[in-house]
């Protein structure tokens, strides 16, 4: 049975100002395995996102606002290939983060077993020992590890802002799901790369 789904206006906001001493860009899983075609888990649309990343990246650094990435990192054996498949396995090409957006030596790397980029891992203490409290978050898969990331930030109180051309997903309804629940749910700013402002 062949449903229409009416997506609900999203709200954009032209512009979102952020003090750079309290905001970071958290860059999700833009990894060899979901961003290029021979990857396990190919994202199509995630390569075209890579330029507003590099971009976001670039302004964020010049600003002096924090540059955090996540890395899906799964041991041989791990149960979350059921669900997936083999993917993003640690120390592998899969695993690595694209060329283009390779981390700097001041920049944050965090390696997640799940979705969620604060379930075990170290990114929560990270962020309140650098007194951030606003989180610019882009990447891939966007209504699963980049939704599941955000919605956490958000349980915790962070001010989340989501650049809608810096997120990719594996079908146009997942990817408009997901601007709906950071924007409906969890109260996050809908906003174009371009529109960021460190000020």
């Amino acid at each position: 049975m062949k449903r229409e789904v009416q997506v609900p206006e999203i709200p954009v906001a032209k512009e979102v100002r952020l003090d750079p001493r309290k905001t970071a860009v958290v860059i999700v899983d833009m990894q060899n395995d979901f961003v290029r075609k021979e990857g396990k888990l190919y994202v199509p649309g995630a390569e075209s996102t890579i330029n507003q990343i590099k971009s976001l990246i670039s302004k964020a650094r010049e600003s002096g606002a924090k540059v955090v990435y996540t890395q899906d990192w799964h041991m041989k054996d791990d149960p979350e290939f059921k669900i997936w498949g083999e993917h993003a396995v640690a120390g592998t090409w899969g695993a690595d983060i694209v060329e283009e957006l390779k981390p700097e030596i001041d920049d944050y790397v965090v390696r997640k077993l799940r979705y969620d980029a604060f379930f075990g891992t170290s990114l929560e203490y990270f962020l309140n020992v650098k007194g951030i409290d606003s989180l610019v978050i882009v990447g891939t898969v966007a209504n699963i590890c980049v939704l599941h990331t955000a919605g956490s930030a958000a349980l915790r109180w962070y001010n989340v802002v989501m650049p809608m051309d810096g997120i990719s997903a594996l079908s146009e309804f997942d990817y408009y799901s997901t601007l709906r629940q950071v924007d409906f749910l969890y109260k996050g700013k809908i906003t174009e790369s371009s529109g960021i402002i460190f000020k």
